[in-house]
């Protein structure tokens, strides 16, 4: 997927994202139930004196997660230790993070469903008792010893939730799923975004934006910084509706936020496999894409606006998605790429 439009991280992301977080709870657009919940939570944490339950924020990439694992830490008035499950190799270097956490920090662990089992078991009795147990010596006279930990939380962020086993799962008290934004959350945040970055912005054109930002806000505030290089090379400095509707069909971001990748999944289904059902191996292969890369990015997104339908049997087309590309919808026998709409 072109970087402008992938809900992914990049290495540009890490230039703007830490200006762009919001500093707290009033400042983070959308997802009004989680913030409503957290604030609850946090303030019961800090009126009994004690340490947040811990907490799982998994959903999209994109939305948000790890935003509310800083503001959480900021609510609640303690430092918190980011990584990443990848990251976490062996079992020590759990155990040495674990053992330096002060008393009600926070650790911060992105894509945890991606910890060694062996890693992750670790994390059982950390959670649980606030213990590490550890084998000391090798051989017959190897004992174990238990290190005690002071109280701590564990936030875990992950895309993909159903990969998390279900002992790590269930030793989250707090669990909450980030969903897609709505498009007008999203031209709140590409406004906000605009005035930190001092980029001129009208509401129209800030529409635009959202409408087009497959309800994710980094891609919102990524299309916003590639936009402002349009106007500042070929417009009056402003972006307003038409300098974002020109700069995006030239970037070929459609109306809906489809790019090139969306489209060519859409069209394979349609022409070589009639509109499907189809699976989602064949897919892959056809169109030279990873699998996992279909399902976590591709896919929800188009699953979400309607064009795709999961079945027993794969992947089926919507009529709104034959629509959208100007092909009438299929009768039996007859098709679908023979009854192409062309519009003037």
């Amino acid at each position: 997927m072109p970087a402008v439009l992938t809900p992914v991280r990049t290495k540009e992301d890490l230039l703007f994202e830490d200006s762009l977080r919001p500093r707290n709870f009033d400042e983070f657009v959308g997802q009004e139930k989680i913030k409503a919940n957290l604030k609850v939570f946090i303030q019961a944490a800090k009126k009994r004196d004690e340490h947040l339950d811990h907490v799982l924020l998994y959903g999209p990439p994109g939305l948000g997660k790890t935003s509310l694992a800083y503001l959480i830490a900021k609510e609640m008035g303690v430092g918190i230790k980011p990584t990443a499950g990848p990251v976490i190799e062996r079992t020590g270097d759990l155990s040495a993070i674990l053992s330096n956490l002060q008393s009600k920090e926070i650790l911060f662990i992105d894509e945890i469903h991606r910890l060694h089992p062996s890693v992750e078991e670790i994390l059982y009795s950390a959670m649980e008792d606030f213990s590490l147990d550890i084998v000391i010596g090798q051989g017959p006279s190897a004992r174990s010893h238990k290190l005690k930990l002071r109280k701590f939380t564990l936030i875990g962020a992950t895309t993909r939730a159903g990969r998390i086993t279900a002992p790590l799962r269930g030793r989250f008290g707090i669990i909450h799923r980030l969903d897609y934004y709505k498009d007008e959350d999203l031209k709140k945040v590409i406004l906000r975004s605009a005035s930190i970055l001092k980029v001129k912005i009208d509401e129209p054109g800030a529409e635009q934006i959202a409408l087009r930002s497959r309800g994710t806000p980094r891609v919102a505030n990524r299309l916003l910084r590639r936009v402002r290089d349009f106007v500042d090379v070929k417009g009056k400095g402003i972006i307003t509706a038409k300098e974002a509707q020109d700069a995006l069909n030239m970037m070929e971001v459609d109306s809906l936020g489809l790019d090139d990748v969306d489209r060519k999944i859409l069209m394979t289904i349609i022409e070589n496999y009639g509109g499907g059902p189809v699976g989602i191996n064949t897919i892959a292969a056809a169109i030279d894409e990873e699998k996992d890369t279909i399902e976590s990015i591709y896919e929800p997104f188009l699953m979400r606006i309607g064009f795709l339908e999961r079945t027993i049997r794969g992947r089926k087309l919507t009529a709104r998605a034959y629509e959208h590309l100007g092909f009438a919808h299929p009768q039996p026998g007859h098709p679908p790429h023979q009854k192409k709409l062309f519009k003037d």
